[in-house]
Order: C-alpha cells, then structure tokens, then sequence
C-alpha cells in the first residue's frame, strides 16, 4: 500500500499558513528536499495552493523541488475547474477521502500533500496520513492558520529529528494506528 506523506513548513507555534512570510533556509534544510519527495511519485494539493504555486514553480529554478513538482502527477482537491493548466494536473472527481482511499490502494510511490493545509487537515482527520515530515521554525508567529488545529488526537511515533545550524527543528513521525 502506498504511504500519505505530509511535508510542512510550521512555525514553533504551529502556524502553516504562508511560511514565506516568517520561513528563512539553510543548507541542512536544502538537504532535506531530496529526502521528502525521493520517494513520491504522486502530489494532492489544495485549491488554494494550486493557484499560488502554479504561478510560481512553473519557471523556478529552485532545485530540486522545482523539476519534481514540475513532472510529478498532480491531483487538485477543488469543486471548480482548474483556471491555468499545468503539467500533469487534474482535478480530484468526487469526495477527497474516498479518491485517496483509493489512490493508496493502487500501485506507485508515495503521495505527498505540501502546503496544502485543508488537505493535509482532511487526510489526518480520515486517518489516511501515514507519515508527517515537519519542519519547525524558531519563530512565533501568533496569527495564521495552523496545520494541528481541529483534530482528533492522533498518536505519533518519532522516525527521524535533526536541529539545523539555524535553530530548526526538522521531524519525521509516523501515524501509529
């Protein structure tokens, strides 16, 4: 069965929404970038993140994320058409849960969801995430929408944690059912 991997960037108090406005990198974040998508071959993204990213990877040069992104099959959660086209992209026919129900029992990789907040929300509240990867800031943010809020309890077990030389905090778990 195909894993639901949930890559995020958060700030330390759990704010998802908009990293670019409080996110700084490193090298050791650079270095996590092939470790998160090596293994996807399959993308869900929220409506909202499609608009925002179809505009901007398409002509990024942001490696190695930008060619992943750029070729990965991606399936959009919307109830709408999709208003710019990009390659590789389709719109998600029917209930979310149930399309990734089945998704996970076709063959393939794994299927990311990144920066999609109400996807990854959904996912995890349906107990279909697997793995979280997580990226936690040294920053407070204090206002924006935040990746935990609204959910069961869900049991983690740590996989992986590294600090980088900057003060983030890069966590690995997995979903314990």
């Amino acid at each position: 069965m195909r894993k639901i991997v949930v890559g995020m960037l958060l700030s330390l108090d759990g704010v998802a929404e908009a990293p670019n406005d409080f996110f700084g990198w490193d090298d050791a974040l650079d270095a996590s970038i092939p470790r998160l998508i090596a293994t996807q071959d399959a993308v869900i993204l929220g409506r909202r993140s499609y608009d925002e990213w179809v505009d901007f990877w398409p002509g990024s040069e942001i490696e190695p994320f930008a060619t992943f992104i750029n070729r990965v099959v991606k399936h959009v959660a919307t109830s709408t058409p999709l208003d710019r086209a990009w390659a590789n992209a389709t719109v998600i026919d029917g209930d979310l849960v149930d399309f990734v129900r089945d998704l996970k029992e076709q063959r393939g990789g794994d299927i990311g969801v990144h920066g999609s907040i109400s996807v990854a929300q959904a996912l995890l509240a349906a107990d279909l995430v697997d793995e979280l990867r997580l990226v936690i800031g040294p920053m407070i943010v204090g206002r924006g929408r935040r990746l935990l809020d609204g959910l069961p309890s869900i049991k983690l077990e740590l996989i992986r944690s590294e600090i980088s030389p900057t003060g983030y905090l890069l966590v690995d778990y997995r979903v314990i059912r």
